[in-house]
């Protein structure tokens, strides 16, 4: 077996280049964490822009009811639906979807989720709509998703 001996004072500058190098990298850090401020004063400034920006949210799409179309991959094919919103304060108050199915399945999948939508998403902002699956439906979300995003262009006031 072969030794190799390293002198201890190659392992005692190694570990201070080591703690040096440390140290310079927290001090990058530092001013880019002073940026924000997290103490109380600076608690309330966010606090006015949180309700500046909540406003915006709810404010910045128009009442009314919106039509969009959306679509999605099946394995068999592309599939539409067609989903309406209806808008009020930025707040989902009515969703209609309906669908045009091209394959069987899709017909099962597409009806399941017609069905369940409401539930999922009336009563919500329509920002924090990102719906995945419904009523055992996950692909029928991904052409929702969509037509939800035209939707918010349609509304942007």
């Amino acid at each position: 077996m072969i030794r190799t001996t390293v002198p201890t004072s190659v392992h005692k500058g190694a570990a201070l280049i080591g703690v040096a190098g440390l140290l310079v990298l927290a001090g990058c850090s530092a001013p880019a964490d002073t940026d924000e401020p997290t103490n109380g004063a600076g608690t309330g400034s966010d606090e006015s822009t949180g309700s500046e920006s909540g406003g915006d949210a709810a404010g910045s799409y128009k009442d009314g009811t919106y039509t969009a179309d959306g679509q999605y991959q099946t394995p068999e094919t592309v599939e539409k639906i067609s989903v309406t919103l209806t808008l009020a304060d930025g707040v989902v108050t009515d969703v209609e979807v309906t669908g045009d199915p091209q394959a069987p399945e899709t017909e099962r999948y597409q009806g399941e989720f017609i069905d369940g939508i409401a539930d999922e998403v009336e009563g919500k902002s329509i920002d924090e709509l990102d719906v995945s699956r419904v009523a055992g439906s996950s692909l029928t979300s991904g052409g929702f998703n969509d037509a939800v995003d035209a939707i918010k262009e349609q509304a942007a006031a």
